[in-house]
Parts: C-alpha cells; structure tokens; sequence
C-alpha cells in the first residue's frame, strides 16, 4: 500500500524535471555506474526493466517499481488525493487487475484496508511534509495504523530541510510504544538554514531482517558518491530496538 502515490511515472525531458536537473545528481550519477554496490546494481536494473531501457528518459514513481516485483496473488493499493494526478497515476496501472488506485487521503483512508486478509504487507507513507504539522500527523497515523495490523512493514519517507522539525518527529515515534524502528538517512550537504531539502532518509517499522547490513555496505558508497563537496553523509540508527 501506498498512501502518497502521485502520478506513477515521471518523464525526465519535462519541462519541470529540466528545470534543475536534480536527476542528473542522483539517479544520473548511478546510471552508468561499473562499480555499484550489489543492491545498487540490483535497483538500477530494476529501473530499466521498467521501461526495457538503457536510456535513463524516463523515472518511475513507486507504483510502477512495485508492479515489477508483484507475484500474481498480490495485491497493491495506492493512495493519490491531488485529481490531476491520481488520473495519471490510473492511466498507467489500469491494465494491472491486481491494483487499485484510489483519489483519497491515504493517511486516513487507508485505515479501513488494515488488517489485510494476507495478514502480511507492506506500507509505504511519503507525504509531501509541505504542511509544517505533518511531521507529527505521520507519527499519530502510524500508531492507528499499527494498532491495527502490528506485524506489518511500514516506509516512512521524511525529507530534511529543517532539523528540528525531523527530531520532534523521531522522538514522537520513539515514545509511541511501537518496537523494532530502524532509521536510514543519506545527507548530500550539512544541515542548513537555507531553502532546499539537504538530506532525505527512510523510517522502517518491523525491517527485513537484511536491511541493516545491506544499509550498512551503501549509504556510505552513497554519501561519497553523490555528496556535495565532501560534505555527504549517512546515518544508521536503530530508534527503537525489538
């Protein structure tokens, strides 16, 4: 399940994408990459089987990247509120019987999917944080969510463009009686005062029990790779142990 799925697919000869060119930092760095670390090298192909591609045009959003690794009893949900792009987003799935796509709150709506009948799942929560308090609306939907359906794996995804704002969201999790939280985080420049997202970073409730040391080999490949002026950096913490 995804509760903010945007528009699926993302075409980097756009006019917004060619404004400034932020792919060509990140997913344009690795394209062509010999040296990539084994689950680098695995994520990469995953993007060009996508659209059966060496040519890096096009980026998929979430939905799409998913579709790849479905089996045909799974099943995906995906949340988009804005109309324009929930549109969007069901033009490129709508042949997929196996997903649904919703013009709803995914934070809210969701909740009435949990527990899935599998008893298994995954959830992926990536707001756009544009709106001050949703650090801490995250963190109270989280814990609704996860009174319902506790077993499962939930991503939360949290930009960095001011410091305290993540650290009040860290510590409403770690106090939210919620076990097994780790935290991965990749920094292309040091924290600042300035405008712009400095470091982005992934929030994981009941983690695959490989995540940790596959973290561990690269976000520091990442950090040197993709940092600004040596100033890239990592964290790996575990906020709430088992």
């Amino acid at each position: 399940m995804d509760t903010h799925a945007g528009s699926g697919d993302y075409k980097l000869n756009s006019g917004e994408a060619q404004k400034n060119k932020e792919f060509l930092d990140g997913i344009g760095n690795l394209w062509q990459r010999e040296d990539l670390p084994a689950c680098m090298a695995d994520y990469v192909y995953l993007i060009k089987q996508v659209y059966y591609s060496e040519q890096l045009l096009r980026y998929p959003g979430s939905a799409l990247i998913v579709r790849q690794l479905l089996d045909n009893q799974d099943r995906l949900f995906l949340y988009e509120l804005h109309t324009a792009e929930s549109r969007l987003l069901n033009d490129v799935v709508k042949k997929d019987k196996r997903i649904k796509v919703f013009r709803a709150d995914g934070l809210k709506d969701s909740l009435g999917l949990l527990p899935p009948r599998e008893n298994r799942g995954l959830i992926l929560i990536d707001p756009t944080y544009e709106i001050k308090n949703e650090y801490q609306a995250v963190a109270g939907s989280l814990k609704e969510m996860h009174k319902r359906f506790a077993t499962g794996c939930y991503c939360l995804w949290y930009p960095v463009v001011a410091r305290k704002r993540n650290q009040t969201m860290e510590r409403a999790l770690q106090t939210s009686g919620i076990k097994n939280i780790q935290l991965f985080e990749l920094g292309i420049q040091a924290d600042s005062d300035g405008f712009g997202m400095t470091a982005s970073g992934m929030i994981v409730f009941n983690p695959p029990w490989t995540l940790l040391a596959d973290m561990q080999q690269v976000l520091p490949w990442l950090a040197e790779t993709l940092g600004e002026n040596q100033q890239g950096f990592y964290r790996i913490e575990q906020l709430v142990g088992e």
